[in-house]
């Protein structure tokens, strides 16, 4: 004869409803982690979207690189930027990192 020891474990009553009641916590860290970081986000990403595509002619903008200048020309996407002291450059629209005062009047 053997002196196995025989472990009796109890069979988990109602499967379908333990296995709902453990993805409640995941859908929870997901619902929260949904409107404190996630829409937030998108949110932003659709104003500067907006901010971008409505730049127009006298806007003050920044690039992404940093570079401050004033809108002198608009295409579909790219802006031409007067830097100062007579220069000009052309950037694409989806590099402007922010337009500082929209609609300012010319200088």
């Amino acid at each position: 004869m053997s002196a196995t020891p025989v472990l009796a474990a109890a069979a988990p009553s109602g499967g379908a409803g333990a296995f709902i009641i453990q993805l409640v916590p995941l859908l929870l860290i997901f619902v929260i982690f949904w409107f404190l970081l996630i829409r937030p986000q998108q949110k932003r990403m659709k104003d500067h979207r907006d901010m971008i595509t409505a730049v127009k002619k006298g806007d003050r903008v920044v690039t992404g690189g940093g570079l401050l200048g004033k809108v002198t020309k608009v295409k579909d996407d790219e802006v031409e930027i007067d830097l100062g002291g007579g220069q000009k450059v052309t950037a694409l629209k989806a590099t402007l990192s922010d337009v500082r005062n929209p609609g300012a009047a010319n200088d």
